[in-house]
């Protein structure tokens, strides 16, 4: 059948083409998204710009809601991969992840709005993702992680694992939160902020002196796991809102 006698709104039955095309909408939602908000951004302004029809975008998702989200576990994905693809460079350290996952949020602006709640982008979603965002970005996965490190003395021992989440979830937020507060004069570029984030993350968490060679391995090990497996867990979501897959919920 050819594209014109297509009945408007039906998928393509190539699931290829039908997984372009929800890209595609994300891609409409982005750019619309962050220049005029999640408010004021329409499903027919989405449908306009993909250049495709209002009834298709709801051939993916059921409501703008389930659209956004989708769009947010794209971004997630693309910022943990691109973590994957650089932490190899480094001594695999928790201070490098820190500086990596900062250099992504910041470099993001759709996921930076998201972990600090910007209302001008999220409008009316900002309440849920400020409930939402601490469990998502350091949830229990991340707490094993820190459980490895600190099994292999690459962590101090004497806080909880809650303890220890409370701080890094502390010195994420707060250098974000206030980095925006401060006067313009005051404000460090982006990619220093993630190096002073990363320092003050290192310094409250990781041991004073040197870790053993062997230690350092495992830890680089553990920090590599860990990665992979949020890799993982981030694109299985995604793929569960793009529905080419079905979520085990």
């Amino acid at each position: 059948m050819s594209p014109e006698n297509r009945r408007a709104g039906r998928p393509p039955q190539d699931a290829s083409h039908r997984l372009a095309r929800a890209h595609r909408i994300l891609d409409a939602t982005a750019d619309l998204v962050l220049r005029w908000g999640y408010d004021k951004t329409t499903v027919e302004d989405i449908a306009r710009r993909a250049g495709v029809a209002k009834g298709t975008i709801y051939l993916h998702w059921r409501t703008r809601e389930e659209l956004f989200a989708a769009l947010l576990r794209r971004e997630r994905v693309e910022m943990i991969t691109e973590v994957r693809r650089r932490i190899t460079d480094g001594p695999g350290t928790l201070r490098d992840l820190l500086a990596l996952l900062a250099t992504e949020l910041l470099g993001r602006p759709m996921t930076r709005a998201s972990l600090l709640g910007d209302s001008e982008v999220l409008g009316a979603l900002t309440r849920r993702k400020r409930e939402s965002t601490a469990a998502a970005e350091l949830g229990g996965d991340f707490q094993t992680y820190l459980g490895t490190l600190r099994e292999h003395g690459a962590l101090r021992d004497d806080l909880s694992p809650s303890e220890q989440v409370t701080t890094l979830v502390s010195v994420l937020y707060g250098f974000l939160i206030v980095a925006q507060m401060m006067p313009a004069e005051y404000r460090p570029p982006d990619e220093r902020l993630a190096e002073l984030l990363a320092d003050a993350g290192g310094r409250a968490l990781e041991p004073t002196g040197p870790v053993p060679a062997a230690a350092a391995r495992a830890a680089a090990r553990a920090t590599l796991d860990y990665v992979d497996a949020a890799v993982e867990a981030a694109q299985r979501k995604l793929r569960v809102s793009l529905g080419t897959e079905e979520s085990t919920l």
